[in-house]
């Protein structure tokens, strides 16, 4: 059974170190201070890439026979993975085509297209990373080219962990604690494979979207896992089905895998952001939105966060800011219903809403000549201990509808 070697993962070091940026691992010193730890952040998002990606790809290409690189290279991904191939492909000059969700953030599309030039061209195919894979597979058999996997194949996970060997030697002390953001499971796997040798009591613990935990049922289950469904808002780390070397790698070796809340990704992005000026994209996040989950644990030791890149899509801004609302207890949806006479929206504002509540969605239509007519509302809270007395002020006003963030399919179908 493959298990990345150390001496592997030296040798795919020296293969990229023409490409790879020496990523830092700096000192935070707001989540130093707030988890009582000393806490460092991993740079990956400062690739020129913006994402830890190169790694893999850039020495798998490379380890490619010179007949295979004639024919050329297929690779699907979500978007960071698309974009090493790319780069990779452009510097190496050998013919790629890139397969990509459709509903890829365009940001990720447009980097693609500019890092792989004349060389690389683009199919979008299928809703998820899955489903673009197995596109990608099938036009490699018909056109007899080589498929580059983003995390399942020796090359890219010996790529992967050459993280594990800079942060050995950025690192002044032993490092007691990695968390590592999981999709398919690459960088996990790299990583036991160089701090299996070089730092063994380092718990690596792999953190993955709540709503694509694969790696996490493949491992409860005892056998890999393919998901039915997966929530894909995390696009970088959202795939339904983990590979069989990453599984097997990870399952017996990580210290623990756990999952977090999309909406308390969400926060953490808008967080960094604004408090750190650093901008990190959804699966970027993830190991830093985790460190809520082990405050009592961390505490004291040395803590190691890989932001694994920076390709957000400034469109999905809005988006990111709702599921953090709603994930605080901050943003609630109603439907209320309004009499039928003048002055009742004035009396709803004025009596109904708190001092600190703000509207921030109104959806209304008179459809017939009932008393009350509903509208869906949107409010924004200061605390979610205004919730219950706003309920209570729309019930005794006879303004209460109905709460709707409770109810899955309603609030998606009215919201």
């Amino acid at each position: 059974m493959y298990f990345p070697q150390l001496n592997d993962i030296k040798k795919a070091a020296d293969t990229i170190k023409e490409v790879a940026q020496l990523t830092p691992l700096t000192n935070s010193i707001r989540l130093s201070k707030e988890y009582h730890a000393n806490v460092l952040l991993k740079r990956e998002d400062l690739h020129q890439v913006r994402s830890y990606k190169i790694r893999g790809a850039y020495n798998k290409i490379s380890s490619l026979s010179k007949a295979e690189m004639e024919h050329g290279v297929v690779c699907a991904s979500a978007g960071n993975h698309a974009q090493g191939v790319a780069f990779s492909c452009n510097h190496l000059k050998i013919k790629g085509v890139i397969f990509m969700p459709s509903v890829t953030p365009k940001q990720k599309v447009k980097q693609t297209e500019l890092f792989g030039g004349e060389w690389v061209s683009i199919i979008l195919e299928g809703d998820t990373f899955d489903d673009s894979s197995t596109a990608a597979k099938e036009y490699c058999t018909t056109e007899n080219m080589t498929f580059i996997h983003p995390f399942d194949d020796p090359k890219t996970i010996e790529g992967q962990g050459t993280i594990g060997l800079e942060i050995m030697e950025q690192s002044k002390t032993p490092i007691d604690y990695i968390f590592v953001p999981v999709g398919g499971g690459g960088l996990a796997s790299g990583l036991v494979g160089c701090l299996s040798a070089l730092s063994p009591n380092t718990k690596i613990i792999g953190v993955e979207p709540e709503g694509a935990p694969s790696m996490k049922t493949s491992i409860e289950k005892g056998e890999n896992t393919e998901l039915a469904k997966i929530d894909k808002f995390i696009d970088g780390a959202a795939v339904k089905k983990v590979g069989d070397y990453t599984y097997n790698i990870c399952k017996n070796n990580l210290y623990q895998m756990v999952t977090v809340a999309e909406g308390k990704v969400c926060q953490t992005i808008l967080d960094v952001y604004n408090r750190d000026a650093i901008v990190v994209e959804p699966a970027g996040a993830l190991t830093i939105a985790v460190l809520d989950q082990f405050k009592d644990e961390i505490k004291g030791k040395n803590v190691v966060c890989i932001v694994s890149g920076s390709n957000n899509d400034i469109t999905r801004t809005a988006e990111i800011k709702e599921r953090a609302l709603l994930y605080g207890k901050l943003k609630h949806y109603f439907i209320v219903r309004f009499p039928q006479r003048p002055g009742a929206l004035k009396e709803f504002v004025g009596s109904v809403l708190g001092e600190n509540d703000d509207i921030t969605h109104f959806e209304y239509s008179k459809k017939s000549s009932k008393e009350d007519a509903p509208a869906v509302v949107g409010i924004e809270l200061k605390s979610p201990d205004d919730l219950e007395p706003l309920i209570l002020r729309m019930k005794e006003g006879n303004f209460y509808g109905d709460y709707i963030n409770d109810k899955k399919d309603l609030f998606e179908y009215l919201v």
